[in-house]
């Protein structure tokens, strides 16, 4: 089956009354979720996940449900980055530089119609190179063996500490910390107890969304109360309204944008916070006259089209290798886990309307966000007007809701309330959280691999290194490993103080 036909198949999946009813609802609720200071993209998803389980969805209408969470809370972070200068999350920093002195300006309607088209064009473009590059690398993948993927997550984990902006030990401790957790529960191999201190509600391991919630929303509402976030909200303005000329303008940024988002996007750890800032970077090489910084166009366009570019990158390794490229992707792939789906070079073939649906909806998607943002940004707007003794009380009762409704068990509240007790402690001494689930969401393919090539080499740790591609894979991961330490500057673009500030996320 060609790309095509694949595709059209997806989009009889994606055209039925109930998923197209379910991409709206996910890229409406994205958005007005995203436009919410610091709940960003994984928060978003990380909330509705239980949800989704809950009510018993089929798989292919779920993950277009949070897919369409995904990228519309990405759309909707730029309402606060550019109104409020507060970003939804650390891949919108950027979006602020030349945002929020627009909006200032009068000009805020413009800056957030750039930014929509810029969103569109990356979203849009990202899909389409994922149409055509998804099943290539997935057939590439099935000539992988166990050794081969050993190799393959090491080197993921190794390209997480290459771009954690001089965070790499803590990164690595974080990495520590997911496969620890990852262990706890009866050892599949062996039948032995590992971790569980004599608890039988522990023998099953913890479960996946309570460590989604524990770590992102429940540790996110305790940052936020502390801080408790608030700003002064600049008016969409009066100002000049975006000119055809002036998207013109930004076409050739959005272009070089699409192209550097979407390739950091594929690289499993870097994300779209990497992405934008070197959109940034290198647009304001090309291009700046002593504009940027100061409501420049392309300065906004370049940012916000490789975040979104990003975003679509980043589900390419999820859905062809099972291997997650972002925070956001790993709690998707939690789902498909959820669902006994498991991701990989097989998804294609045994499961293609959950594959092939999930693309088709994203050409649904972006075309629906595009639409329904452009008139009514004033409306999510005037969500940055509810008050934080309202909102953050009421996500929290929402998540533990979530956590109840798929476990119906109050122990699992409890140990959500510990994870994000624990999540806040790591943010507050800097350790990043999504390495942690990226690692939890890897353990077991990483585990049972390992014990597979080691059986058939009769525990013989020399057959890590037997085949060519794991070789290759070895030699880039010590590649990816010794890079911090050794060309920083040119690895980490200058950022503004602001995006280290959003440790964790």
């Amino acid at each position: 089956m060609d790309a095509f036909a694949a595709l059209l198949t997806g989009f009889q999946v994606a055209l039925t009354p109930l998923n197209l009813g379910v991409a709206f609802a996910g890229v409406a609720l994205g958005t007005a979720i995203g436009a919410l200071p610091g709940i960003g993209p994984i928060n978003a998803v990380a909330l509705l996940l239980p949800l989704c389980f809950a009510l018993k969805l089929p798989p292919e209408t779920a993950l277009i449900l949070l897919a369409g969470l995904y990228y519309g809370s990405g759309y909707g972070g730029r309402i606060s980055s550019i109104l409020l200068n507060i970003p939804g999350d650390p891949g919108l920093v950027m979006t602020t530089l030349d945002g929020y002195p627009l909006a200032k300006s009068g000009r805020g309607a413009a800056a957030l119609a750039i930014s929509g088209i810029g969103s569109f064009v990356g979203g849009t473009s990202a899909v389409i190179l994922m149409t055509f590059l998804a099943v290539p690398l997935a057939r590439l993948a099935l000539s992988f063996g166990p050794a081969d993927y050993v190799a393959l997550m090491v080197l993921s984990f190794a390209l997480l500490g290459t771009m954690s902006e001089g965070k790499a030990v803590k990164t690595w401790i974080a990495v520590a910390l997911g496969l620890l957790l990852a262990m706890v529960g009866i050892d599949g191999g062996t039948g032995v107890e590992r971790f569980t201190f004599g608890s039988l509600e522990l023998l099953g391991g913890i479960d996946f969304t309570s460590l989604t919630i524990g770590l992102f929303a429940v540790a996110e509402i305790l940052v936020l109360a502390e801080g408790m976030i608030s700003g002064v909200v600049s008016r969409t303005g009066s100002g000049a309204r975006l000119s055809f000329k002036e998207i013109l303008y930004c076409v050739p940024a959005m272009l070089r944008a699409t192209g550097l988002g979407f390739f950091l996007g594929v690289l499993p750890g870097t994300g779209a916070s990497v992405a934008s800032a070197m959109a940034y970077t290198a647009e304001k090489r090309i291009s700046d006259k002593g504009t940027f910084g100061k409501g420049d166009m392309r300065g906004l366009a370049a940012p916000e089209t490789a975040d979104n570019a990003a975003q679509t990158g980043s589900m390419v390794p999820m859905l062809a290798l099972g291997i997650p490229g972002s925070g956001t992707t790993a709690v998707m792939l939690g789902a498909f886990m959820m669902y006994s789906i498991t991701p990989g070079p097989l998804l294609f073939t045994q499961r293609p309307e959950v594959a092939w649906g999930l693309i088709a909806s994203m050409y649904i998607g972006n075309l629906m966000l595009l639409v329904l943002n452009l008139p009514l940004v004033g409306l999510f707007a005037r969500l940055l007007l509810v008050p934080a003794w309202i909102l953050y009380p009421g996500i929290l009762a929402l998540s533990y809701a979530g956590v109840y409704a798929v476990s119906n068990s109050a122990f699992e509240l409890i140990i959500t309330t510990g994870i994000g007790i624990l999540a806040y402690g790591l943010r507050k001494v800097g350790i990043p959280l999504i390495p942690l689930m990226l690692a939890f969401v890897l353990a077991r393919l990483l585990e049972d691999n390992f014990r597979r090539a080691l059986s058939l080499s009769d525990g013989g740790y020399e057959i890590l290194f037997s085949t060519p591609t794991s070789i290759v894979l070895w030699l880039l991961a010590i590649v990816a490993i010794g890079l911090p330490f050794i060309r920083k500057p040119a690895l980490h673009p200058a950022v503004p103080a602001a995006e280290s500030g959003k440790a964790g996320a």
